[in-house]
């Protein structure tokens, strides 16, 4: 992604701001039994650890839950970018690049704070974030977490997102049919097209 096709926290949160408004219509108690579903499956082990810990973070800092709205976590953005930054053919360079701003974000934290980004509270985060908007490369990652949050918003669950269809009822979309099944997915297929293990 270029410098072109970045989106700005300001842009993403005017987009949030129409699906919300296209989701206002979801009725609140649906979506906390949404929650409570998408909940009562166990954290992974892995969510413990960085870089994972601190990139869950900041996507629940980018699209915190309202009562109408689900949440980072709701909608299981991090397994999501997991699976995304993780599979066969994801961009070596797109992950490092990922995982090089969870190290400038905590040096960043560690320098203003002297403590890592998990442990702050909001404001501080919201600080922290801004200071890394300023920059070219703080937006463009900032760009990318934002984008994989809307698209484990949207995709369809086997994916990892999306757990239970939770952001296609809060936006109240009926996916296309049939959905993929797990053996099918766009990376899987790829994996088989070139002939390499999945």
């Amino acid at each position: 992604m270029n410098e072109a096709d970045s989106i700005s926290r300001r842009d993403f949160l005017t987009r949030l701001g129409v699906l919300a408004a296209l989701g206002a219509g979801y009725p609140a108690a649906a979506l906390a039994q949404l929650r409570v579903n998408a909940l009562a499956t166990a954290a992974p082990d892995w969510l413990d650890t960085d870089p994972w810990k601190t990139l869950a973070a900041v996507q629940e800092h980018l699209f915190p839950a309202s009562e109408d709205a689900p949440g980072a976590s709701d909608i299981g953005a991090i397994v999501y970018l997991r699976n995304t930054l993780e599979n066969p053919n994801a961009d070596g360079a797109d992950r490092e690049f990922i995982f090089n701003g969870v190290g400038w974000l905590d040096d960043l934290a560690h320098e203003q704070y002297k403590q890592p980004f998990t442990a702050l509270d909001e404001p501080m985060r919201e600080t922290l974030l801004r200071q890394i908007e300023d920059s070219r490369a703080g937006r463009r990652w900032l760009s990318k977490l934002l984008t994989w949050i809307l698209e484990a918003l949207l995709a369809d669950p086997v994916y990892g997102g999306n757990p239970n269809g939770i952001g296609w009822k809060w936006l109240e979309h009926q996916p296309g049919f049939p959905t993929p099944p797990a053996n099918k997915t766009w990376h899987r297929l790829a994996v088989a097209r070139d002939g390499r293990k999945a």
